[in-house]
């Protein structure tokens, strides 16, 4: 990557402590009320169409969390979530998704990424699954903060800051107890130890003092994003073995790059890799899903140049047609 683009990086990992630094840990701007009731609405009648679970069978519900509007990056992830997880593992009628994102005010609305929104997500996912049998994935996509804050934030709206207590206390309160955590976000190693628990399996982009890679106004997918969900869950259907696909490539990327490695963090508990060997028996898994974001490859000149000759008449002379 060139020496601007790793400028750009480190400017924005400034700029995101500096957040952390000065703000406080709870919300710095609250959702407006009117903006509540919507989502209140969206999220109830989302509610109503979640799929029943199987008794006796694990099933699989999914809440996707898109924290920052203002890149397409997060906002990529967490609709690519919704259609693998659809499409792929099953779960089509088990995914709530959160977004900060313009696309989340018109047409298809979709609620925002908040902390309150969270706790309703997880609440109502709750009612409809069996908590001691099924499992939850929480994929969470945003920047975070030196000092372990996660950034939710969709300028002018609101913009709030989720540290590892609050994350854990909402997910305790909803009474789910096999959950799968996967945050995509630089420093959110510095959540592993609050989420982690016998029946847990925590999943982090960066180590407690690293930075991640892959936002950007320009950029398509992160870097963990690409590489666990991406590439690692279309060639596997084990979060597990894709995480650890998914860190071998994470830092050959980075190498490539001249990046201080992010150090991707895995925490599993004692129980949760049974309980996924559960759901994986009831499942087929389909066939890969592509992912819709990627920019056109641009052909290189040489790919150019092979293509024109191609074409030439094999002659090589060049015969006009009027």
């Amino acid at each position: 990557m060139n020496t601007m683009r790793r400028q750009w990086f480190a400017l924005l990992a400034t700029l995101l402590a500096g957040i952390g630094a000065f703000a406080p840990a709870s919300a710095l701007g609250p959702i407006d009320p009117e903006l509540q009731r919507r989502d209140r609405s969206l999220l109830e009648a989302r509610f109503a169409t979640l799929a029943p679970q199987r008794p006796g069978k694990t099933d699989l519900y999914v809440i996707g969390f898109g924290g920052d509007s203002t890149e397409d990056v997060f906002r990529n992830e967490v609709m690519y979530l919704e259609a693998l997880m659809r499409q792929r593992f099953g779960a089509r009628d088990r995914v709530v998704s959160l977004i900060n994102h313009a696309d989340s005010m018109t047409g298809a609305q979709t609620p925002l990424a908040s902390l309150q929104n969270l706790r309703r997500a997880l609440h109502g996912v709750a009612e409809t699954m069996n908590p001691e049998e099924d499992v939850l994935l929480l994929f969470m996509t945003m920047h975070g903060t030196a000092e372990h804050f996660l950034v939710a934030q969709m300028p002018p709206l609101f913009q709030e800051l989720i540290d590892p207590k609050e994350l854990r206390a909402a997910l305790d309160d909803a009474g789910i107890r096999h959950r799968v955590i996967v945050i995509s976000a630089c420093y959110s190693g510095g959540f592993v130890k609050a989420l982690s628990s016998p029946d847990t399996l925590v999943l982090t982009a960066s180590r407690h003092d690293r930075t991640s890679f892959g936002c950007g106004p320009d950029s398509e997918a992160t870097y963990f994003g690409r590489a666990w969900m991406i590439e690692g869950l279309n060639s596997s259907a084990d979060f597990v073995t894709a995480f650890e696909d998914a860190k071998k490539r994470i830092n050959a990327r980075e190498k490539a790059d001249d990046f201080e490695p992010s150090l991707p963090q895995i925490s599993i508990g004692a129980n949760i890799r049974a309980r996924l060997g559960h759901w994986r028996d009831h499942i087929v898994p389909g066939p890969p899903v592509p992912y819709p974001y990627d920019a056109p490859a641009t052909p290189s000149n040489d790919e150019t140049d092979a293509r024109a000759a191609a074409k030439a008449p094999a002659d090589g002379s060049v015969h006009e047609h009027r």
